[in-house]
């Protein structure tokens, strides 16, 4: 089954996979958008995505970091 937005953890921890040396916190939005898309199990609607979201995703992110 593929990664939906909701599934902010999933998406942060295949994103720290991809791109183990970005600091997430210097990441634009549209930027950190197209990198979800871009993963492989990602599978939802691009459209179904808003700054929350991606939000939820960065804060995911920079928690699993440190």
């Amino acid at each position: 089954m593929g990664l939906k937005w909701i599934d902010s953890l999933e998406i942060a921890l295949d994103l720290i996979e991809e791109h183990p040396d970005v600091n997430p916190t210097q990441l634009h939005f549209t930027e950190l958008r197209q990198w979800v898309l871009d993963l492989e199990r990602f599978d939802d609607d691009a459209n179904h995505c808003g700054e929350r979201v991606l939000e939820a995703i960065q804060l995911a992110w920079i928690d699993e970091a440190d």
